[in-house]
């Protein structure tokens, strides 16, 4: 990469026209660690361009059926776009462009590709000449999908819905739009060939050929040569043809430079429960709403857990599987903090054969992780590798109680530390949280246990109710009474306070930090677990109560009491004198032979459970 560690990276951001959804939480968050891993890892110092495309054919659509102006609709987006990649923990871009900022330079832009012959004025509008394009020496048309380059749909959607029965006549059906002609009451710009406004493509290749040309000490992008050249170029996958394919003709024919980007970063399709995200099929997840069913770590998480490039699809399974690893690493995190509560520096510190097997496994998982990591971003088999790690620990812990060795607390504290070190890379844990090991508790700040009167005085009053409940029962010897206020307190009064804590074997108990929502969410599904399993015994006690009356009664009433399956009249209506069993239908019909031996086995099964019911009545 160019200037040794200096990383130059162009994002195209999105159009603000909708609230923004999952398929843009993946992209920008997918992005957001590689940036994190270039500049946090691997030491690189990137600087990142996004663009915000401000005026398009969907905002002008989206404006006009709401009745208000552009600029409205995509300040108004813009911001909530910005909001919700601030509570998904996306750092900011370094320089953020916006198109109807940069109109005179797309102007000038346009007109230079029209002096060097690659580009066209028809009807208003401005075309890129791809044919006169592809003849140049070194230029190539079409370099990452060069077998869609005759794909009338995707050309078609390319050009924008509004553009499509509104065109100049153009050389060929491959030449797309750099300026667009305004139709009446769209927004539009003054330009040489008329008012109007740019095309989709040429924003990028202005703007971004602007901003790293100033990057390289030139006052502006005009002749810039390679020197507008940027190192990555990223975007979603359905932006490899046509618009990235064309950002990069404009630009090579604008500069002469015949390899604007060197290396471009595609997110993987997101699809939602097997399908595209689509508001008829009501499978469209806004990020505001995931973000009401899970925190920003888990989704985070979640990404983690799958390539950055590769398609993904986002439903129950996995969020499942990314609530499964969070909840691993959270209790590893808990039982590190406890071990290192008991112990301290003055501990035995040899190691004996299970200590010195996990500091060979903490040597490897590192060697695994820098493999994934230089192996294009690879963070799913980074996960998997301090999963790994993770299990190895706790083998190690449950090693170290069997055999009643106190557990080697530095060594523990060091494989706490790098899977925190690597959580950080991943934006997993806030750049700001001062935490060496483990996630924030939330509302702490910096996510450590403040020592101050303003937090403790909660705990303390706690405690001091506590025992006085307690003084209370053992005063009149309530041991019951004693036993029910310290389960009051580990279940009701601790979890409000963001504590855990757990009784081990032995009569040894643990405290773990939590957020105090999660623990109190716990309480509630313990709560209604308990409630589901009384109402379930309730109606067991009901069901049997039902059969136990049912059985106290002889056949000849049993026959008698049976109801319709749809009302409350008698099943039958006549019955004989000798044997008891029904003879007739309520509707006067007489049974059928098929209908008399249904009634017989009605019958004689009743007889038995009334026989056995006598019986255990006389025992």
């Amino acid at each position: 990469m160019d200037g040794g560690r200096s990383v130059k990276w162009y994002m195209c951001g999105p159009t603000v026209y909708a609230p923004s959804h999952m398929g843009h939480a993946r992209t920008y968050l997918g992005f957001d660690i590689i940036r994190r891993i270039l500049s946090s890892y691997f030491g690189y110092d990137v600087t990142l361009v996004m663009n915000i495309t401000d005026i398009d054919d969907k905002i002008i659509q989206r404006a006009n059926e709401q009745g208000i102006e552009c600029d409205e609709l995509s300040k108004c987006f813009e911001a909530e776009f910005h909001e919700d990649m601030a509570f998904l923990g996306v750092r900011t871009p370094d320089v953020l462009t916006r198109v109807t900022e940069y109109i005179p330079d797309v102007v000038t832009y346009i007109q230079t590709i029209i002096d060097k012959k690659m580009a066209y004025a028809s009807n208003g509008s401005v075309y890129f000449d791809v044919n006169a394009f592809s003849k140049e020496d070194e230029m190539t048309y079409g370099k990452l999908e060069p077998e869609q380059i005759n794909n009338a749909e995707l050309l078609a959607e390319g050009e924008g819905k509004l553009t499509q029965d509104f065109i100049g006549d153009k050389h060929s059906s491959r030449d797309f739009a750099l300026w667009k002609r305004s139709k009446p009451g769209e927004p539009s710009w003054d330009s040489p060939w008329g008012p109007g406004r740019p095309g989709w493509h040429i924003e990028c290749s202005v703007m971004a050929s602007d901003i790293f040309s100033q990057l390289s000490g030139l006052p502006s992008a005009k002749d810039c040569g390679d020197a507008c050249r940027m190192d990555i170029h990223s975007g979603g996958i359905d932006l490899k043809f046509p618009h990235h394919d064309n950002e990069m003709a404009q630009a090579e024919a604008h500069s002469g430079c015949s390899q604007w980007v060197n290396y471009f970063v595609h997110a993987g399709h997101l699809h939602i429960k097997g399908f595209k995200m689509s508001k008829s099929l009501k499978n469209f997840i806004t990020i505001r709403e995931a973000l009401e069913n899970n925190t920003a770590r888990q989704i985070r998480l979640c990404f983690l857990l799958h390539k950055y490039n590769a398609p993904m699809d986002y439903g129950d399974s996995t969020m499942s599987h990314s609530l499964i690893t969070e909840k691993l690493f959270v209790e590893f995190f808990h039982n590190v903090k406890a071990v290192l509560r008991e112990g301290s520096i003055i501990n035995v510190q040899r190691w004996d054969e299970s200590a010195r097997l996990l500091q060979n496994t903490l040597s490897d998982i590192k060697a695994r992780v820098d493999a994934a990591l230089r192996d294009d971003f690879d963070t799913p088999a980074s996960i998997s590798a301090l999963s790994d790690l993770v299990k190895a620990s706790n083998l190690y812990l449950d090693s170290c109680v069997a055999n009643e060795v106190i557990a080697v607390n530095l060594l523990l504290r060091n494989v706490a530390v790098y899977i925190t070190q690597i959580f950080r890379t991943f934006g997993l844990i806030p750049d700001s949280a001062g935490v060496d090991i483990g996630f924030p508790i939330s509302g702490s700040g910096d996510g450590s246990a403040s020592g101050g009167e303003e937090a403790l005085t909660p705990v303390l009053d706690a405690l001091m109710q506590f025992r006085a409940s307690v003084r209370d029962s053992a005063r009149v010897k309530d041991t019951g009474g004693v036993l029910s206020e310290c389960d009051k307190f580990r279940d009701d009064i601790l979890p409000v306070l963001g504590i855990r804590l757990e009784d081990k074997t032995g009569g040894k108990s643990v405290w773990k930090l939590a957020d105090p929502k999660e623990l109190m969410k716990e309480r509630e599904q313990r709560e209604l677990e308990k409630q589901r399993k009384q109402e379930e015994k309730r109606l067991a006690a009901e069901e049997k109560a039902k059969k136990d009356a049912l059985n106290k009664l002889s056949p000849e009433e049993f026959m008698k009491q049976l109801k319709l399956d749809d009302n409350d009249t008698p099943k039958y209506s006549k019955f004989d004198e000798t044997s008891g069993t029904p003879t007739h239908m309520n509707d006067g019909a007489e049974l059928s032979k098929g209908q008399q031996k249904k009634a017989k086995k009605e019958f004689e099964g009743q007889r038995k459970k009334y026989e056995k019911n006598l019986k255990t009545a006389k025992l």
